[in-house]
């Protein structure tokens, strides 16, 4: 599992004090840059391999501004040519929510999905 802990920006919070509903998928998508590197070591957005499929984000608590959130990332399920990433944001032991994206290995060239590579797969797996 993947773990990066950030720290929640005054600009993120709504009226309410709460982190807004907007920023999770945002959050996670910072989460998902060593996963990316798998694909694009130097993530050169000009040979970038991967397209969003699908996102989906469960709110099961509230975060709040000035407090430590911790994303943690791990890979859920691979497949031919796509792979599902499950990410959970933390606070004070407390997961607020959940986030599911599904990744499609793409060819931007041929417009067409590719098989995850051998490297690839064995990359995602020591992730699951």
């Amino acid at each position: 599992m993947l773990s990066e802990v950030l720290m929640p920006r005054f600009s993120e919070t709504d009226v309410l004090g709460h982190i807004n509903n907007t920023v999770l998928p945002v959050w996670f998508e910072a989460a998902r840059v060593p996963i990316f590197k798998i694909f694009t070591p130097d993530l050169n957005p000009h040979d970038w391999k991967l397209i969003v499929a699908k996102v989906e984000v469960t709110f099961t608590g509230e975060l709040f501004y000035g407090q430590p959130v911790e994303i943690k990332t791990h890979i859920e399920k691979i497949g031919n040519s796509s792979f599902v990433i499950l990410q959970q944001a933390w606070q004070h032991d407390e997961c607020c929510a959940q986030g599911k994206t599904v990744m499609v290995r793409y060819d931007f060239a041929s417009k067409s999905t590719q098989a995850l590579s051998t490297n690839e797969r064995n990359a995602l797996t020591a992730l699951l």
